[in-house]
């Protein structure tokens, strides 16, 4: 009997896993491209063993838009407690600028929605860094956007690092 359970166990976890992974493949093969300005980092935490730091222009225009702090709360209490969505703008190429926070309103042919987290009083999107193979940090040094695929949902993932022609940086780049 216990087998059994264990049996059943395993394949009912191996299923979820499975399931993961085909919604994370289809986001990436349908989502919507995004193109997000990074903005400047500590240059001694930028490029850091086999990873970089990122953080996101937006990230500044969406903490800024965020609801202060009433008198009985503290204000990384209510920034903590603002996680939701917001709407971007996009230009010819993609490029996506801020329009506001998302409060239910309905979208332009050229707007999306995006999700946004807030942690420990920072705006987050998707991820704070950008991982590579040991001894590649100089392809990713010219980076100025985060490529982005996000679902209907607004969440999103990251692709790649793009400069600032929006050509995918990478040791595979430059052959």
């Amino acid at each position: 009997m216990a087998k059994k359970i264990v049996l059943v166990a395993t394949i009912f976890i191996l299923g979820l896993v499975n399931w993961s992974i085909v919604g994370k493949e289809t986001h990436l093969a349908e989502g919507r491209i995004v193109y997000l300005e990074l903005a400047p980092v500590d240059p001694r935490s930028l490029m850091q063993g086999d990873y970089m730091a990122l953080r996101f222009q937006m990230a500044n225009e969406v903490h800024k838009a965020l609801p202060k702090a009433d008198e009985h709360r503290g204000w990384r209490q209510a920034v903590d407690a603002s996680d939701g969505y917001l709407v971007v703008g996009l230009d010819a190429q993609r490029v996506g600028s801020f329009k506001g926070l998302y409060k239910d309103q309905a979208l332009a042919e050229d707007e999306l929605r995006l999700r946004f987290r807030v942690r420990d009083g920072e705006v987050k999107f998707a991820t704070n860094a950008f991982f590579f193979q040991e001894g590649h940090a100089k392809y990713y040094e010219p980076a100025k956007y985060g490529q982005f695929r996000v679902d209907d949902q607004g969440e999103l993932l990251l692709v790649a690092l793009v400069d600032k022609d929006l050509l995918r940086l990478g040791p595979e780049a430059m052959e």
